[in-house]
């Protein structure tokens, strides 16, 4: 279906979705701190819910248009799987930062917020950065795995992952560098200080590999096919 469907709509929807993913994020976090009264529980979780189910209804709305990666390290573990050209990652990226820039942009503009600031919001150290290599390790196996053995969940398990990501992980779980980008520019309650985003696009761009190569050897097993192939004709045989 995807392979149907010309490159500019497919850039289309990565920079829409992200877009989407960003004026949700940011947006959310507005409301929820400004509804909170100071209890920072209340704010994360009010910002975690949004998150997660606006993540179902891109992927579910956006799959069959691009595949609905919505950040760059998923596009990144694409690359690595071959499943996607070099050229087409670079423009599906591109779209994305720009999408997060923009959603960023929106959220601002909705909630009266200066449309371009700057984070002063701490988020560093060698527990936000192993945070991080373990949520986008998570989140692109999640992907692959759902993939490979329910497909029409992908949306479901995505969101619910990140809904749990949100709180098992000390950094929030970003696990994804156009959202990073984008949350460095915005001083409200989901930023992060520019100074601090490269670390953590780092660890992401390590967590998206490592997922690559660790779920290609988990969900692929020598032989796999070959030994369900034979219960089938045993299967046969037996009718």
């Amino acid at each position: 279906m995807m392979q149907e469907i010309d490159l500019s709509r497919r850039i289309a929807a990565e920079f829409g979705g992200t877009a989407i993913l960003l004026a949700t994020v940011i947006g959310s976090g507005i409301m929820a701190e400004r509804l909170a009264g100071g209890n920072i529980a209340i704010a994360l979780l009010g910002n975690t819910i949004p998150t997660g189910a606006i993540l179902v209804v891109l992927i579910t709305a956006l799959g069959p248009v691009s595949g609905a990666h919505l950040n760059p390290a998923v596009t990144l573990a694409f690359l690595i799987r071959r499943e996607l050209q070099s050229s087409t990652a670079a423009m599906y990226v591109v779209a994305q930062c720009a999408g997060g820039l923009f959603g960023m942009m929106l959220a601002h503009g909705m909630f009266e917020e200066a449309i371009w600031q700057f984070s002063s919001t701490s988020r560093s150290g060698l527990a936000q950065w192993l945070a991080e290599v373990v949520a986008t390790f998570g989140l692109v196996g999640t992907i692959f795995a759902a993939l490979r053995w329910r497909p029409e969940g992908v949306g479901w398990m995505v969101g619910l992952y990140i809904t749990a990501a949100y709180w098992f992980t000390a950094s929030t779980s970003f696990a994804n560098p156009a959202v990073t980008l984008a949350r460095s520019f915005t001083d409200t309650f989901s930023g992060i200080r520019p100074i601090h985003a490269p670390a953590f696009i780092l660890a992401q761009c390590i967590g998206a590999v490592l997922a690559a190569v660790a779920l290609a050897w988990l969900l692929h097993p020598k032989g796999y096919r070959q030994a369900g192939a034979g219960r089938q004709r045993d299967a046969a045989a037996q009718e």
